[in-house]
């Protein structure tokens, strides 16, 4: 709608408003309510690759995910869907999404046969706008990243962990139009060249040797700067998917890679972005300065509990970029565990991992929420059990578009 629309649709509201003795209405104030909306912003990591649908999944050379997809009878599937049509984001970010390249089809079947399938009384949902990319896990490399002495070229020595190219991948849906000639990616951005990067040591010694250090990759998946377009307005989507800072030994080589990848994304946001930060189409820098973004992803790393990296994701939940005062929280995750920041947690293992962390710049929370129903409310049973939907919860968060000075 553009703005003549808008204000002859304001004017007839201030008619109606007026013939029914109200009439302290402003048409500009109509108008930046169009203008200037509310979004509702999702991270979900799904668990929609092999190994959960596969017993021999490290055995797989390609996804099972596209046949199950086409088929559309999976449950746990119809499961996440289920979830998805309850909250109703207007932009969701689904980490573990396997990437294949016609990821384009993948989406469209799981819209189709899914998303846009009504389960209950709950109605389908449609997500005009998508955006995937390739991601490091699984792609074979020639060197031995897991340090056992082996080359196998997948797994622990793939450029990222996974047992076939796309495993664990990304997609992000979307109501409001992306703009994909401006999308930036990072997935072949090396370790190395980080400001402050530090290579993983053992008994005092480098765990790489110099040829496999200079071709380590920072991503374990990728990052991307997605923006969309609502009403106007760009909004950075900031992706992310870090890996695990476990499944590995002394060296600490997944921990530290982890504090490398949410350090990317805390330098990218940056006033004065570190030289390092080059993407894949060789464009040098991070984001303009007071833009409006919102970080999302499984960053897999809590600021708090047993499983806590307070030190990596402090680079951006106290980031003077980021807005983080609003933190999501579920009732059934408060009852998970007898401690006062349980209610936080985002992932069935007791841990807040997944973040939706907006800017300062243009936006401003106001609601979040974590779907982790209790025990005794609806919705219980498509999260009672990890193969039921996911060990991750769906962390939601509503986002006032305000106006950039």
């Amino acid at each position: 709608m553009n703005r003549v629309s808008l204000l002859a649709a304001a004017s007839s509201f201030t008619l109606i408003l007026a013939a029914s003795g109200c009439t302290n209405v402003d048409i500009d104030e109509q108008v930046s309510a169009q203008s200037y909306p509310t979004i509702r912003v999702a991270t979900f990591n799904v668990s929609m690759d092999g190994s959960n649908y596969d017993q021999n999944f490290t055995s797989l050379e390609s996804s099972p995910l596209p046949l199950l997809l086409a088929q559309g009878k999976h449950p746990q599937i119809h499961n996440i869907a289920t979830i998805i049509q309850q909250v109703r984001p207007d932009v969701i970010l689904l980490n573990e999404f396997d990437y294949t390249e016609n990821w384009r089809e993948n989406v469209a079947l799981f819209q189709r046969n899914y998303l846009g399938v009504a389960h209950g009384d709950l109605q389908p949902i449609e997500y005009t706008y998508s955006y995937s990319a390739p991601v490091n896990t699984g792609v074979p490399s020639e060197f031995d990243f897991d340090g056992d002495g082996k080359k196998t070229a997948k797994a622990g020595d793939a450029y990222g962990f996974g047992f076939y190219p796309g495993q664990y991948g990304m997609v992000l849906l979307s109501r409001y139009k992306i703009d994909e000639a401006s999308v930036r990616s990072f997935m072949h951005l090396k370790w190395h060249t980080q400001q402050g990067s530090k290579m993983p040591m053992l008994d005092g010694q480098p765990f790489y040797d110099q040829q496999t250090w200079q071709a380590a990759r920072l991503s374990s998946k990728s990052f991307w700067d997605i923006p969309i377009d609502v009403n106007g307005n760009k909004v950075h989507v900031l992706a992310s998917h870090p890996t695990p800072p476990v499944f590995d030994g002394p060296e600490d080589r997944n921990g530290l890679r982890n504090f490398a990848e949410i350090k990317l994304l805390a330098d990218y946001i940056s006033a004065q972005s570190p030289a390092y930060v080059i993407d894949d189409k060789g464009q040098q820098g991070g984001i303009e300065q007071n833009s409006r973004f919102v970080i999302v992803g499984d960053l897999n790393a809590a600021p708090q509990g047993e499983k806590a990296r307070p030190e990596a994701i402090n680079q951006v939940l106290h980031h003077e970029a980021v807005n983080a005062s609003l933190i999501p929280a579920s009732k059934g995750a408060a009852h998970s565990e007898d401690t006062s920041y349980a209610k936080y947690y985002t992932a069935s293992w007791r841990a807040r991992a997944d973040y939706v962390l907006p800017s300062k710049a243009g936006l401003l929370p106001v609601a979040g929420g974590v779907y982790w129903p209790h025990e005794n409310e609806a919705g219980y049973q498509l999260i009672s059990d990890r193969k039921l939907s996911s060990d991750h919860r769906l962390v939601w968060m509503d986002l006032k578009i305000l106006k950039i000075d």
